[in-house]
């Protein structure tokens, strides 16, 4: 489904209790399908209790490089208005973190 040259990431953090995504998976997550050398986003899907959530989230990286953090963030902060706003980006970090280190190997 994916070719050779893509890597699978996933940023993780956590939300406020009372959100559903933390009492339903303790956590909230990104997975993120990239091209090793240019960091291109593939695919994308979270952690949502509803799906329109992550199709969403999904349309927002997908296309997008994953080292455009200016962007990514900026996009989720102007677009997204759900209560997992600040979850999304800080999973998006710790993917983006996790990307840096396999590509310093």
């Amino acid at each position: 489904m994916f070719p050779p040259n893509t890597l699978y990431i996933i940023g993780e953090s956590k939300t406020s209790s009372n959100n559903a995504i933390m009492q339903q998976y303790n956590g909230f997550f990104i997975a993120f399908v990239v091209e090793k050398d240019s960091g291109k986003i593939i695919d994308a899907e979270c952690s949502s209790t509803i799906g329109l959530t992550s199709a969403f989230i999904q349309s927002i990286f997908v296309g997008q490089s994953l080292l455009d953090s200016d962007f990514l963030l900026n996009e989720i902060e102007t677009r997204y208005f759900g209560s997992s706003q600040k979850a999304i980006m800080v999973a998006y970090r710790n993917a983006l973190i996790k990307y840096n280190q396999i590509k310093m190997k």
